[in-house]
């Protein structure tokens, strides 16, 4: 019998004698449940004993569905639907269930309807609202949801200040996030982490130091925050000393640490820092173990790493998809393919990477058939498993065959990832000049992965590479893509003071996008004045387009006229400006402005649909 049957059937039965279910009864019964045959049971027996209109009983009735796999988000609602004198703490069980089921697109639209019906939310409603705005990155219903704890007289509660304070740092951006902050009229510690994290987040080490250095109790998530960060700066000594000086830490504190030396290639200190935790006695878990396999897999350590899988059978995650993944990586690429072959097929449960790590693997090894054999069979091809073959092919001469793998992605309709493709070639090569350095980092940064240009940027410093302009162009073009200003100041200054490099008009034009981007208009146009060369169009343009989208139109006006100057016939600058004045209401200038285009015999391009 359905859920639906269940209740209809319940409805409809007038029973002879009471039923004997109460509150005491229903709790016994709940704690024994363990599928949905038994629920559907409990479940009309408090529909047919009328408990389902005590408040209490159907707030059990509901928090247990929300909270069992085996009932389905809709047979909740359903179940929700079904209790007419509901509360707040009904009300924010069914919305937080929408939030936990991956549903949180529901959670807004119920929270109308809850105040429709004339229910009032407390201070837990709201962190749950918060919280679907942040998983749908939606800064607007945030903001609303903003403006409802503060008329509903919710903004002084800590916990629904933390929540928003979140909010704003994944939506909205981490100034919006501060100033929630610093309103606060009480502060707690996961106040103080949530900023910090924030900030963490972003990569801004000066920002995140201040905070730190600012709290009156540095717990251990504050700690291990700023490990992650100054080990993702490449600043791992910080990251030591900071490790060392916790009077206390924990399992994220290590893994923390290890993580900072991987990532900064300094995997013997990876290493020799897991010795110490494990002699510690601290418990180890799947990241730790990830990141140490991956350390084993560059130095080569295929006896260390088998202590580590064994290590991964002794405690009982090693079915763990990841860990298998770490593990068929390691012996891949350390040359023991049979051992990764044997994990491979005894895996019951295989994804992607499970596939790609094996074909990157039989190429490694020249076992060029095998992967090309694995290859064919595996269930979905993404733009890594076509990398791995098409480099492994070219590493081993077979130019024909990376060429014919080539065109057939591209009948596939796979678009080529070129960062990945360059990754890979790069990895392989053995000695690695500027220009090679250099291909990578403008490859990341032009692709949008700014973070990982900036990461190449420091390995190339560590592996003492000496940096040209063109370096500093991709630097300072992840910085632009990211809107990290402090960052792209550092290394625009550091060309001449660190580098005896002289930016040319291509870095002033990057650091007046940059500054343009996010809002420093003055900034960009005292930079632009500051140069000491001729600002090309591009420069130009960048600051017109920050003027347009800030909606500077004074500094528009004249950014535009300037574009005019420089080029009296471009049809797109006179629209520009024109548009400008008009947003103004200078439509005297919006006239002088068509009059010379007709002057200059200056026509405006007519625009063209895509059909």
């Amino acid at each position: 019998m359905n859920w639906t049957s269940a209740v209809k059937s319940a409805l409809n039965h007038k029973p002879a004698l009471k039923p004997s279910i109460n509150l005491s009864i229903l709790e016994t019964l709940l704690s024994k449940c363990r599928d949905l045959k038994h629920f559907n049971q409990i479940l009309s027996q408090v529909i047919t004993a009328s408990l389902i209109r005590d408040t209490y009983a159907a707030s059990r009735i509901l928090e247990f569905a929300t909270g069992a796999s085996f009932v389905t988000l809709d047979s909740s609602r359903k179940i929700f639907n079904q209790i007419k004198d509901s509360n707040g703490f009904i009300w924010n069980t069914m919305m937080k269930a929408y939030l936990l089921r991956n549903s949180s697109k529901n959670v807004m639209g119920l929270y109308k309807t809850m105040l429709s019906c004339t229910i009032s939310p407390d201070n837990y409603t709201y962190p749950i609202l918060l919280q679907g705005c942040t998983l749908r990155f939606s800064a607007i219903e945030g903001r609303q949801i903003h403006d409802h704890v503060f008329k509903m007289g919710f903004d002084c509660d800590v916990y629904v200040r933390n929540t928003m304070v979140n909010m704003y740092a994944v939506c909205d951006g981490v100034s919006s996030a501060r100033h929630v902050f610093d309103e606060s009229p009480v502060l707690d510690s996961v106040s103080w982490n949530t900023i910090l994290a924030a900030y963490v987040q972003r990569g801004d080490l000066v920002e995140a130091n201040e905070i730190y250095n600012l709290m009156a109790e540095k717990n251990v998530i504050a700690s291990n925050s700023m490990i992650v960060l100054l080990g993702k700066l490449g600043h791992v000594t910080e990251a030591r000393d900071l490790f060392d000086a916790m009077p206390e830490r924990d399992m994220v504190s290590w893994s923390a640490l290890i993580s900072s030396y991987e990532q900064n290639e300094l995997y013997t200190e990876a290493l020799a820092v897991f010795k110490e935790m494990v002699a510690n006695g601290t418990v180890i878990d799947e990241v730790v173990l990830v990141s140490v396999l991956s350390v084993c897999a560059h130095l080569n350590e295929v006896d260390g790493g088998r202590l580590v899988h064994g290590l991964a059978v002794k405690t009982g995650i090693d079915s763990y998809v990841n860990l298998q993944n770490a593990c068929i990586h390691m012996y891949a690429r350390c040359g023991d393919i049979i051992a990764a072959e044997i994990l491979f097929n005894t895996s019951y449960k295989l994804d992607q990477v499970s596939w790609n790590s094996m074909i990157s693997g039989y190429m490694k090894c020249g076992l060029l058939d095998r992967a090309r054999s694995l290859f064919d069979i595996i269930p979905e091809k993404d733009v890594v498993s076509w990398s791995s073959m098409i480099s492994g092919y070219a590493q081993h001469n077979l130019f024909l065959e990376t060429l014919a793998m080539f065109e057939e992605m591209q009948q596939e309709d796979v678009r080529p990832d070129e960062t990945t493709l360059v990754s890979v070639v790069f990895h392989d090569m053995e000695e690695k000049g500027v220009s090679a350095w250099n291909a990578v980092i403008d490859g990341f940064a032009v692709n949008g992965l700014g973070e990982r240009a900036i990461e190449m940027f420091s390995k190339m410093k560590r592996c003492g590479v000496i940096a040209n302009e063109i370096t500093f162009i991709g630097v300072l073009g992840a910085c632009r893509h990211m809107g990290l200003v402090d960052e792209g100041q550092h290394y625009f200054y550091s060309m001449v003071k660190e580098h005896k490099l002289e930016p040319n008009v291509k870095h002033y034009g990057c650091m007046v996008d940059l500054l343009g981007r996010v809002g420093l208009l003055k900034e960009a146009e005292e930079l632009i004045f500051n140069m000491p060369m001729e600002p090309d169009i591009t420069t130009w343009s960048a600051l017109l387009s920050a003027c347009t989208k800030h909606g500077d139109r004074e500094m528009g006006k004249r950014v535009g006229r300037r574009l005019i100057e420089l080029q009296p016939n471009n049809d797109a600058f006179h629209v520009n400006l024109s548009n400008i004045c008009a947003w103004k209401g200078d439509w005297d200038d919006v006239l002088e402005i068509r009059r010379q285009m007709m002057q200059h015999g200056v026509a405006k391009t007519p625009g063209r649909s895509s059909i």
